[in-house]
């Protein structure tokens, strides 16, 4: 297993990359003056441009939701990929060799061909599968997706195409374009056995299974021939360094922008009922690759159908109606705690699937299919209800507890009384009774045992550890606040222009700081050497010191905000920050001395009385030596 990737392999590709080529390719910038590029959020829907590009400090951030980061953070948000891929797109783009550590902390290399020799695989023979769908030899397969309501402009929206049976069409066409046979095995595409190469894909139907980003990566075969050697109806492309068939779902990368614009995503099972979808109108559908839909899918999904504060997000997943259906919706609510989103179910009464129900009655009844959802939690309730007798007494108190438990769960909570009267109703018990039984699965929850998926791995798994909570969030600074102008004007000095602050600041404390994301910055700041220790790279660490989100954001606002200033920032200009921050300070510790002295008896606390006045005394000439310098510095 690979090692993480070097600290100053990634210090290389954040050096080398141009954040504004990357944002670029996404979003349309124009020059917003001060250095910085402006553009419409592609986070957000807005009509007037609030997204910030700084390139001189590799930052982006946006003013109207709040996002911001690096390079790193915007590929990871926009495209819905982890760190290290980020790193490693971004290497193969701008040159850089990364270099992994072991177990032992030794620097290796990555073992195995480039991935953009791997990725080039995948495209040539993309384009070779589609070219191959024409042939006479390909009629069986034209014939298989048009009895499916396939057309040739479907076939070509999705890149569907088709495998030659003579078992090194493939191999051949990939080695005159100059790949080696060790690349050709390690993408997935070839295998190796005792006579040599071969296609790994032969006389099948091929879907390409796309990263969100549109890279090709591996292949989904549907069987054709009867006289196929491997019976499997459906072949993927075999786990590679590529494709981990957990972490991907086929469509997203049609679907992503649907999802992040509507907040929903529809999970079906297969290939042809995503073209479904889509053609049908359902620009949300995605499907997992042969696998069930897991944890990583979960997490992959989230990064999109949650990505919008004002949007409400919903995941409906459309399962068939029989046992297989109701098992995988079981599944399904096991892992719903993986979304914020609210989870919903689709299934057609008949047992239709999408492309089957778009075949059958047209697009309208996909459309009203997804429409129709149903909330998971009922459908579950359902199917729990179902195994109990609720004819007899003692039967419907088992039913009444082994459901508690699943309204109990319900993640809308002010859902839950709705859901209790109505499981009331369904059992046939007093609502008050069920109330209580809903409280008492509240306060002693448990997983219910209508989820075998769960309960087989609580059996398995040691107990988890009890999850501390997390630490309340700092509030976020209002940046129109006078009060707090001062601060914020002298910490985007520190981050803009680090080389003229130098050791300007030393005098500064934390406590010259009254907000208290402020006040983290600059702590963070002095723990990092300061502004005389910045280099290239500098903000970027301390954006990743910071743990509090908020802390983040503001660094990275504060990164690309302008400088209020028409003048040239020099150590003048600094230092009337630093003494007019100093002077704040004095002001309050005079004002907090003030308040304290009217509050002591000079007769019988005069000691304590006098100390405050020669104090007193000493602060006001400190705050007026702080004045002059900042009308001297003028």
């Amino acid at each position: 297993m690979a090692g993480r990737i070097r600290d100053e392999d990634i210090a290389e590709v954040r050096n080398k990359t141009r954040i504004d080529d990357v944002i670029g390719d996404y979003v349309a910038l124009r020059n917003a003056g001060g250095g910085s590029l402006k553009g419409l959020c592609p986070f957000h829907d807005e009509k007037s441009p609030s997204f910030n590009v700084t390139p001189a400090r590799q930052f982006f951030h946006c003013f109207g939701c709040g996002e911001g980061g690096d390079v790193f953070s915007f590929l990871m948000k926009i495209d819905g990929i982890g760190f290290t891929e980020a790193v490693e797109r971004l290497a193969e783009k701008y040159g850089v060799q990364l270099r992994r550590e072991d177990g032992n902390d030794e620097p290796r290399r990555p073992k195995g061909p480039q991935r953009s020799r791997l990725v080039e695989a995948h495209k040539l023979t993309e384009e070779f599968f589609i070219d191959a769908l024409g042939s006479p030899e390909a009629l069986v397969a034209r014939k298989f997706l048009a009895e499916r309501g396939f057309d040739r402009e479907a076939a070509a929206r999705f890149g569907v195409g088709f495998s030659p049976r003579n078992g090194d069409a493939v191999t051949k066409f990939l080695r005159q374009k100059g790949l080696s046979d060790a690349e050709l095995v390690a993408s997935g595409i070839v295998g190796q056995g005792n006579r040599g190469l071969y296609d790994r894909f032969r006389g099948r139907l091929m879907w390409p299974i796309r990263e969100s980003s549109g890279q090709t990566i591996g292949f989904g075969a549907r069987r054709l021939f009867d006289d196929d050697k491997i019976e499997a109806k459906y072949l993927n492309t075999p786990e590679t360094s590529l494709y981990k068939k957990s972490h991907v779902l086929y469509g997203l990368d049609l679907a992503r922008t649907a999802i992040r614009t509507t907040g929903q995503a529809v999970i079906v099972e297969g290939y042809t009922d995503v073209m479904a979808c889509h053609l049908a109108g359902v620009g949300t559908a995605v499907a997992t690759c042969g696998t069930a839909f897991g944890d990583d899918h979960a997490r992959l999904l989230r990064r999109f159908v949650e990505g919008q504060a004002d949007v409400r997000s919903e995941v409906i997943f459309t399962f068939d109606g029989d046992a297989a259906g109701q098992k995988a919706a079981l599944k399904a609510f096991a892992g719903d705690q993986n979304f914020a989103s609210q989870t919903y179910v689709a299934v057609e009464p008949s047992g239709m699937d999408p492309c089957e129900l778009r075949l059958a009655k047209g697009d309208e009844a996909v459309v009203e299919l997804v429409a129709g959802r149903t909330p998971l939690y009922r459908f579950v309730l359902s199917n729990v209800l179902s195994r109990f007798d609720l004819d007899r007494a003692d039967s419907r108190v088992d039913a009444l507890r082994e459901a508690a438990q699943l309204v109990s769960s319900v993640r809308d909570k002010s859902k839950v009384e709705g859901f209790t009267r109505e499981l009331a109703l369904s059992v046939g018990v007093d609502v008050e009774q069920a109330r209580a039984e809903v409280r008492r699965a509240v306060a002693n929850p448990r997983r219910p045992q209508s989820h075998p998926q769960r309960a087989t791995a609580t059996a398995a798994a040691p107990a988890a550890p009890e999850t501390p909570a997390a630490p309340p969030r700092l509030p976020m600074p209002d940046p129109r606040d006078k009060r707090i102008a001062v601060e914020r004007e002298t910490l985007k000095l520190v981050l803009h222009h680090p080389n003229v602050v130098g050791h300007a600041m030393r005098s500064v404390a934390p406590e010259d700081f009254t907000h208290p994301v402020y006040r983290l910055m600059w702590q963070t700041i002095a723990a990092s050497g300061g502004p005389a220790a910045a280099h290239p790279g500098w903000v970027a660490q301390l954006r990743d010191s910071l743990s509090d989100p908020t802390a983040v954001s503001v660094l990275t606002a504060l990164s690309v905000e302008p400088i209020r200033s028409v003048k040239e920032v020099d150590l003048a200009y600094v230092q009337i920050h630093v003494h007019r921050l100093l002077e704040l300070t004095v002001t309050r510790r005079i004002a907090d001395l003030t308040s304290r002295l009217h509050r002591t008896n000079p007769l019988e606390q005069a000691e304590e009385f006098t100390r405050i006045n020669v104090e007193l005394v000493e602060l006001e000439k400190r705050r007026r030596v702080l004045r002059q310098q900042v009308l001297g510095a003028h």
